[in-house]
């Protein structure tokens, strides 16, 4: 494949581009791309292979004593218009060159190396850009929690429903709920000894089940992990993981922060899984209808299917997890363009719409009428498949 997706680290990178690497690898793997669409460019081999016109992210590190490495190769990338991130230890005024003033930085720690993976992807359009989480748990025992939660995952750039905060009033309650869940990339399950007594908290895990969200499971002290979800990765908490409790230990209402650092990794980290899985089953759907009708569909290496229609004609399908927006439409359609060698395609994005809001499903629809690309509910594929 001649087009590539270039991760240039440059700057002080000693002490991080091994870890980073593999945990980018890792993610990559676990996403089902092609590991050879992506070239990792340093200082060494940047005359020799980056490319201007072709997608680049650049991780720029800083240094503490102020000795700024590749700032001529920073100048040509920023002319290119290519994303830079510039990651410093303690100071950004000190580590970083004047030149990335304006550029929003991040403090490196080691618990973000999954978050700067996937800033890299979200760049190049492989994870969602969106970061969506749904927190699930019973009012009267984990509320206090729930809300830390949803203040610490807020803080790392997720977009965060919580029933109390995430619903305007006057909104049907219900209806919104299953609708922001549809949207979502993870559930964070409070499991407290009493969860399941709550028929709405049954029913949202059998809505993440059903939804093939992937679930993390926070398994309150002396409670056993349930096994209810369809994709599910419990963490068995202890009584010296909160830092305020009763004196029987029974209601426990805030946890320690170390702890809540290490969940927002998991959280991030489920993410990039839970996209592959929804992908696939979107993919596995649409391919068996498609069989049924006869249809001649090929699932192609970069995770989109084409039908040849005629021999200047052909469809390309490309799974969208969530609620589409128009600007999954537009990013499909460049995206096409760039890694395929189809110069007549008609574009359309699946997507799978169990309990999208009815208002939602009509503005897709409206956007059909509007766009070049065409969007395709789970519901649908018979109707559009069918000979």
């Amino acid at each position: 494949m001649e087009y590539k997706y270039q991760i240039i680290f440059l700057g002080t990178t000693d002490n991080y581009i091994k870890r980073i690497r593999s945990v980018l690898f890792e993610k990559i793997r676990e996403l089902k791309l092609l590991e050879n669409a992506f070239k990792v460019i340093t200082e060494e081999n940047y005359s020799a292979e980056y490319k201007g016109n072709q997608p680049g992210y650049v991780l720029y590190f800083g240094d503490k004593n102020g000795s700024f490495k590749n700032v001529d190769l920073l100048q040509q990338l920023l002319l290119d218009g290519t994303i830079i991130l510039p990651i410093y230890s303690d100071s950004f005024t000190n580590e970083i060159p004047e030149l990335l003033s304006n550029q929003n930085g991040l403090k490196y720690s080691v618990n973000e190396d999954e978050k700067i993976v996937s800033l890299v992807l979200e760049s190049f359009g492989k994870l969602r850009a969106t970061r969506k989480v749904f927190i699930s748990y019973k009012r009267n025992e984990s509320s206090s929690v729930a809300l830390q939660l949803y203040e610490a995952l807020e803080r790392k750039n997720f977009d965060v429903f919580l029933d109390t905060h995430s619903i305007k009033q006057g909104e049907p309650f219900q209806e919104e709920l299953w609708h922001r869940m549809s949207d979502c990339d993870v559930v964070v399950l409070l499991n407290t000894p009493n969860f399941l007594e709550s028929r709405w908290c049954k029913e949202e895990i059998a809505e993440a089940s059903a939804k093939l969200i992937g679930v993390v499971q926070l398994v309150w002290p002396k409670h056993k992990p349930e096994r209810f979800a369809e994709i599910s990765f419990p963490v068995q908490m202890e009584i010296e993981n909160f830092d305020y409790w009763d004196e029987d230990k029974t209601y426990l209402s805030r946890l320690k922060d170390d702890f809540i650092d290490d969940l927002v990794c998991i959280v991030e980290s489920v993410r990039a899984r839970n996209l592959a899985s929804r992908q696939d089953s979107l993919i596995t759907d649409f391919l068996n209808v498609g069989r049924k009708f006869g249809r001649n569909l090929n699932l192609q290496p970069e995770r989109f299917i084409t039908e040849e229609i005629s021999s200047d004609k052909i469809n390309i399908y490309i799974p969208s997890v969530g609620i589409p927006q128009s600007m999954d439409c537009h990013l499909s359609e460049e995206l096409t363009k760039a890694s395929s060698n189809y110069a007549k395609a008609s574009v359309h994005l699946i997507y799978d719409d169990l309990r999208i809001r009815n208002r939602w499903l009509n503005h897709l629809h409206w956007l059909n009428d509007q766009l070049r690309i065409k969007t395709i509910g789970k519901k649908e594929f018979e109707l559009c498949l069918k000979v």
